[in-house]
């Protein structure tokens, strides 16, 4: 087994004085999975897109299969063989899946019209050849994100990809989703494909790769076989110090209840029952997690709860007061933060800046507005100390949020939500796509928030984070709650598991109990 990809001293510098990788050098041996770890903003994506072309290195060698290149651009790149798959998918949405698939290498018909039936039969070809299953004539915006994380990889797979780059691709896939996505890699691996991994999530990279590189403030720290590493070693390689993984102690006190739901049910345009009959309450002072399997209607409820959709029955009260149908700045006016699942569909303005984002629900107040005119140089001086306070890797405010890795506009989203005094905090998937340091941090900031008295509502696919932080645990399984724990203390993942699936629902006499 020879080296497919070597990187020899790869430094790059960006125009505003950035330098994002500092002499980085990597051997990336032919037919392995070979992880890049690192905190949000340590380099690795830059590295990822110099290696494929869309960036230009300062200095340094890239060899590819035994001999020195330097691409112009990603089509060289892809046409030596080598695929990327970026963080955010890259899928036009309104066009079919097969479609995407050979978008840029479409098939003509005498030179001038799609030939829609070898475009059927490419991508047909594919697909039973890789073993992914994909409704080639759906568009794109009607499918979930792991079909659409299959179609990324299939389209670097029909233009005969032999080394493949993916840059945190389980970042918004559900558990079950990523177990399909390794059996994919797996089985591409098999076939002699070469991947390069890059996650933050230390389970995943024990679980998939053969070898692991560490970046931490754009330099290389060290590369090992996977398994020579524990998921704590690999933690303070990144972060440079010891990562608390322990769960955190329970709170002392727990107030009144500030958060009501009574009888919830929500059946969507389909007419399909996505919450039946819901009821629960979050106390001052407890994280109320909610575990579940994705899909069992923990989206619904939380867009519900934050305005962003109406329930077809049943009460939602704050602090004693009705919020049930109200819009969502008519409750974050009354202190509810939320951090949603999708930073980029709800989170984030992508065209305005960092400051823009952060003063998004409160720019219409003093002191970040005076006499109708925005005062921005407190929303400068506001927003620097956010920046600084929660460790996120950007220029200035005024940084454009695109220019951020995942990981930072995660932080933007969090420091927004948790700046502005909230009393009742939702949070759903808070530390999506971001590092172990910045991880350890928001939970933190959560626990802190929960011993002053604030309640907080998380929702979450990693169960580990939600047994780590949760007061109180409550499982969804198919619109309902099918379970609550109170002492979470010495609750494990397998004691969840029959009840996030359906086997167990505490509510109901199961054939064996009987």
């Amino acid at each position: 087994m020879g080296t497919i990809l070597s990187l020899k001293n790869i430094v790059k510098i960006y125009p505003n004085g950035v330098v994002a990788n500092k002499g980085i050098n990597i051997d990336v041996e032919e037919n392995t999975i070979h992880a890049i770890v690192g905190e949000n903003g340590a380099g690795k994506s830059t590295l990822m897109k110099i290696i494929f072309g869309e960036e230009t290195a300062e200095e340094g060698e890239i060899f590819y299969e035994g001999k020195k290149v330097r691409f112009k651009n990603s089509l060289e790149a892809i046409g030596r063989g080598i695929g990327m798959i970026h963080q955010h998918l890259m899928l036009a949405p309104t066009l079919t899946v097969a479609e995407n698939m050979v978008l840029g290498t479409e098939p003509l018909k005498w030179g001038l019209f799609l030939d829609n039936k070898k475009i059927l039969k490419m991508t047909e070809k594919a697909c039973r050849e890789f073993g992914f299953e994909v409704p080639l004539n759906k568009q794109v915006k009607d499918l979930p994100v792991g079909t659409r994380q299959r179609i990324e990889i299939l389209k670097v797979l029909i233009r005969n990809a032999k080394l493949i780059i993916l840059d945190e691709p389980t970042a918004v896939l559900t558990p079950q989703e990523t177990g399909v996505l390794f059996r994919s890699l797996r089985d591409l691996q098999k076939r002699g494909k070469t991947i390069i991994f890059i996650s933050h999530k230390l389970k995943e990279v024990k679980q998939i790769a053969d070898r692991v590189t560490v970046i931490r403030d754009g330099k290389d720290i060290a590369t090992k076989d996977a398994d020579e590493l524990e998921e704590h070693q690999i933690a303070e390689l990144m972060v440079g110090r010891e990562i608390n993984f322990e769960r955190m102690p329970l709170p002392e006190k727990i107030g009144e209840p500030y958060l009501s739901v009574k009888n919830l049910t929500y059946i969507n345009e389909e007419n399909l029952k996505k919450l039946n009959n819901i009821s629960f309450e979050v106390h001052k002072g407890e994280i109320v997690g909610i575990a579940g399997v994705e899909g069992n209607g923990q989206t619904e409820l939380v867009e519900i709860l934050t305005g962003l959709r109406s329930a077809t029955s049943g009460h939602i009260h704050v602090n004693n007061r009705e919020i049930t149908g109200l819009s969502p700045r008519q409750i974050r006016e009354r202190k509810v933060a939320h951090i949603p699942e999708d930073r980029m569909e709800n989170g984030v303005a992508e065209r305005a800046s960092i400051q823009e984002n952060i003063i998004v629900d409160r720019y219409y107040k003093e002191p970040f507005s005076k006499h109708f005119s925005l005062n921005w140089k407190y929303i400068e001086s506001y927003t620097g100390r956010l920046i600084k306070d929660f460790n996120i890797l950007a220029q200035s405010g005024k940084t454009p949020i695109t220019a951020l890795s995942g990981g930072n506009i995660q932080k933007v989203v969090v420091a927004r939500e948790l700046s502005f005094d909230p009393e009742l905090i939702i949070a759903d998937q808070p530390t999506r796509g971001i590092d172990v340091g910045s991880e350890e941090m928001v939970h933190n900031l959560l626990k802190n928030a929960r011993d002053k008295g604030i309640a907080v509502f998380l929702v979450s696919a990693d169960l580990d984070e939600v047994l780590k932080i949760s007061t109180r645990i409550l499982v969804m399984y198919n619109g309902e709650i099918a379970a609550e724990f109170r002492n979470t203390k010495d609750i494990t993942q397998e004691m969840l598991g029959p009840y996030m699936l359906g086997v167990k629902n505490q509510n109901k006499v199961t054939a064996e109990e009987r």
